[in-house]
């Protein structure tokens, strides 16, 4: 299901312009509290819940895109899994990718995500984009689980719950990145004015 972009830029207006404190509602606290999380460098929360103790080891790019140039012989644990939250006062997952392939699970919430999918027919810069929702309403088209391939950009972004009390909403998902991943900050903000 595609999002239009006015649609997206219309959620991040009314959740960025809103109050800049960074003080959470306390039903978003307890969950960040009761999880254990702390703040994820490219936006929300997140805890790691799970580290595989076998590790594997990369060899000449066999377990990601060729694009990365990874250290012959690094050993990396097989599989990680995050917890990630996104919230009213942190409501957007930055573009960043990994370079690993990662299995996303929906907990709760709803939430946007923008896939950049790197087109390989066409270059290293040449992208394709994919938008979807998020959620519990099935047959309205939103997902409850999504991959995304290593080598592609993603971000994310809360979408408001009207249902329950404002500063509440939140998108609670599960990650898990197979073999584990180092993530890489986008330098490009793509949907500021």
């Amino acid at each position: 299901m595609e999002v239009p972009l006015q649609e997206l830029q219309s959620w991040q207006l009314s959740l960025t312009s809103a109050d800049r404190s960074h003080v959470e509602g306390a039903g978003v606290q307890r969950i960040i509290d009761l999880l254990n999380m702390e703040t994820h460098i490219e936006g929300g929360y997140f805890v790691e819940t799970d580290r595989d103790a076998r590790q594997i080891t990369l060899e000449g790019g066999k377990f990601q895109p060729a694009q990365y140039s990874h250290n012959t012989g690094e050993q990396r644990p097989l599989s990680t899994s995050i917890f990630y939250l996104l919230t009213p006062k942190r409501s957007i997952g930055h573009f960043h990718r990994n370079a690993s392939r990662t299995v996303h699970t929906l907990h709760q919430g709803r939430g946007i995500y923008v896939i950049l999918k790197n087109d390989n027919d066409h270059g290293l810069n040449s992208f394709q984009i994919e938008t979807f929702r998020v959620g519990r309403d099935i047959a309205g088209g939103e997902r409850l689980q999504w991959i995304v391939d290593g080598g592609n950009y993603k971000a994310s972004f809360l979408i408001p719950d009207s249902s329950v009390e404002e500063g509440e909403s939140n998108l609670l998902i599960s990650e898990v990145m197979s073999p584990a991943s180092r993530l890489e900050l986008s330098n490009a903000d793509l949907f500021v004015d």
